[in-house]
């Protein structure tokens, strides 16, 4: 059964991937590694995994305004995930997202602790959608 989570766009464009959640906020600068696109921040319950073209599901972002150009930087490098989506969009992640062309979408109209790691997803960032299959 395909699932349609409406949300708010925030970041134009459409990416699928697997979903990747965390219910941890993730920080991207000294959190993730622009160069692999693996998750380094000690003790984060992603620790370890790429997100590379994942759709990447989280809370919210957390720490410095720098995390924008790391998720920048993740995209020329070509490990950025496919697609992003937030409980509550803040500054640093929206901004990033928007400057890297990695279309995202927050407020889901589900609580992102419904979403199963693994399932394949695609984020209409244009329409505000999150589409999966279920089951």
């Amino acid at each position: 059964m395909i699932l349609i989570v409406r949300g708010r766009s925030i970041s134009r464009g459409k990416g699928t991937g697997r979903l990747m959640v965390s219910q941890a906020p993730i920080s991207f600068l000294s959190g993730v590694d622009p160069e692999t696109g693996i998750v380094v921040e000690k003790g984060h319950p992603l620790e370890g995994r790429s997100i590379a073209g994942t759709v990447l599901v989280f809370p919210f972002g957390k720490g410095s305004t720098v995390g924008s150009y790391v998720i920048y930087a993740l995209a020329k490098n070509g490990h950025a995930p496919a697609a992003i989506v937030n409980a509550e969009a803040e500054a640093i992640i929206a901004t990033g997202a928007i400057i890297a062309n990695i279309p995202m979408i927050d407020r889901p109209e589900v609580p992102i602790d419904s979403l199963i790691d693994g399932m394949v997803a695609t984020v209409d960032g244009d329409n505000g959608v999150l589409e999966y299959t279920q089951g």
